[in-house]
């Protein structure tokens, strides 16, 4: 029998291929098991593609409104089989950096099966046989698909099966108003799709700002797309080649397609965990500790499997704190505060840190907020629907910060610099930025700031006494200097 791997990997999505990439960097020998193909949800059904779509989504969208600027476009049209080439030919294209060769390359074995652990060092891997000294499982998540009566017979598109599309649909029902189903619905809207979002909350992007939904709500009126909140699914009946939703207050929405965007599962099942003594938490997520290892000393695990934020940077960068963890016995734990996040609509919805409604609710802290209606760049692009606001406390250090308009997510690396290593109002202000640009949102807002202290009254008894004390020496020198020239 071949000697035990020094790492095996489960699963070839972000958090898979960084673990397996830093483990062989560190010298390691590592395994890397994947059912499928490597790349994960981002290369093949998230990021990747629905970023694509949103492109082509945005030139309809400009082209339309151009008229904003001066610049009438008549008779905008949309090829949706040449949208959706240009959604393949971008995965295409980035395939390569995700590959079993690149993988290989980097020193890592790749192996395509469907693996199942056999106890706390052991697995079989389509039955063959496995030993490894540690593990690091990195499944990733799946669509959920609710258990709605005559949903399934509807054919749901998820947000894994969407990119099959091509036909644009007519009427495009969306079950599910948070990031995902709001950023497909508006692009779909954008690309000539009847659409009507149907939320069972009271709101569309719950977890985000209040005032951040409503901005987005607003852009996803004006591209038509009909938006129902606060009224759940009761059923789905189909009708021939299209359908029909039953609301709970009694409306219904017909619609020739229906995607759902309602949340995702862990990927365990099949897995086998129970017999490598990996426990899952109550939602059914692997449950790790600070610094991701599971019940079973030997594995760790990373990325959406572990019910942390289900972003592809923080799968990438937890993978690598568990495979720095586990290869080289560090003690790195995981950082849950500063994790960015960005809803890709138009308007852009970014955030990092402590939010709004929380600082609310705390007297030790206080949002500054800059509305983008005093942003030159967004005065000059006619586009001011948006918003900076920072959330800082007593001493003027950043904590959180939400920010709406476009480039929101670029202009969010600085904030999640200032709220990583504590930096304060004063940090930002003193800096000089390049204008104009969307980011004069964070550094006006730290100015107003800055501004605001010192009007409160013992900072201005302070500069008063400081003035005071300037303004007095100098007429003592000017003086000095007076007497000296007359004895001259």
């Amino acid at each position: 029998m071949n000697a035990p791997w020094d790492l095996l990997v489960v699963g070839g999505g972000t958090a898979g291929i960084v673990s397996a990439k830093t483990a062989a960097s560190f010298g390691a020998r590592v395994l890397l098991v994947e059912r499928e193909r490597t790349g994960g949800d981002c290369l093949w059904t998230g990021c990747v593609p629905s970023k694509a779509l949103l492109a082509s989504a945005s030139v309809a969208a400009q082209a339309r409104n151009g008229a904003r600027l001066g610049i009438n476009v008549d008779g905008v049209s949309v090829d949706f089989a040449r949208v959706m080439e240009h959604v393949h030919a971008a995965i295409r294209t980035i395939e390569p950096v995700d590959s079993p060769a690149a993988l290989e390359a980097a020193g890592v074995q790749v192996e395509t099966g469907v693996l199942s652990f056999t106890g706390p060092n052991s697995a079989i891997v389509d039955g063959r046989p496995v030993e490894f000294a540690q593990a690091i499982v990195c499944t990733g998540s799946s669509p959920v698909v609710p258990p709605i009566p005559g949903l399934d017979g509807a054919e749901p598109l998820t947000s894994d099966s969407v990119w099959d599309l091509d036909v644009l649909p007519g009427r495009l029902a969306v079950l599910g108003g948070g990031s995902i189903g709001c950023e497909l619905g508006q692009a779909f809207a954008r690309l000539g799709a009847e659409v009507t979002i149907v939320e069972g909350t009271e709101r569309i992007l719950s977890r985000e700002d209040p005032e951040a939904a409503e901005l987005v709500a607003a852009s996803l009126e004006r591209d038509g797309v009909t938006l129902i909140t606060g009224a759940p699914v009761v059923e789905v009946k189909s009708v021939a080649d299209s359908g029909v939703l039953v609301l709970g207050d009694g409306n219904r929405v017909e619609f020739d397609r229906l995607l759902v965007s309602v949340g995702r599962r862990p990927g365990t099942r099949g897995l086998g965990l129970d017999r490598a003594g990996v426990e899952l938490d109550e939602r059914g997520y692997v449950r790790v500790d600070s610094r991701l290892r599971t019940t079973n000393p030997d594995i760790w695990a990373a990325g959406d499997v572990t019910g942390h934020a289900q972003f592809t940077h923080t799968a990438g960068v937890n993978g690598s704190l568990a495979a720095s963890n586990a290869v080289l016995g560090l003690r790195r734990g995981v950082d849950t505060t500063t994790v960015p996040r960005v809803t890709f609509t138009d308007p852009e919805v970014a955030a990092v840190g402590v939010g709004t409604e929380t600082a609310a609710t705390d007297p030790d802290l206080h949002v500054v907020v800059r509305d983008h209606a005093h942003l030159d760049r967004a005065v000059a692009e006619s586009d001011v629907h948006g918003f900076t606001k920072l959330v800082v406390d007593a001493k003027g250090r950043i904590l959180g910060a939400t920010l709406v308009g476009p480039r929101a997510g670029e202009t969010l690396g600085e904030l999640s610099v200032a709220v990583r290593h504590g930096m304060r109002t004063r940090d930002l202000a003193g800096t000089t930025h390049a204008y104009p640009t969307y980011n004069d949102g964070a550094w006006n807002a730290s100015v107003d700031d800055i501004q605001a202290r010192l009007r409160r009254p013992a900072m201005a008894r302070t500069i008063s006494v400081l003035s005071t004390g300037r303004r007095r020496w100098v007429r003592s020198s000017v003086r000095r200097r007076l007497v000296q020239a007359r004895s001259r």
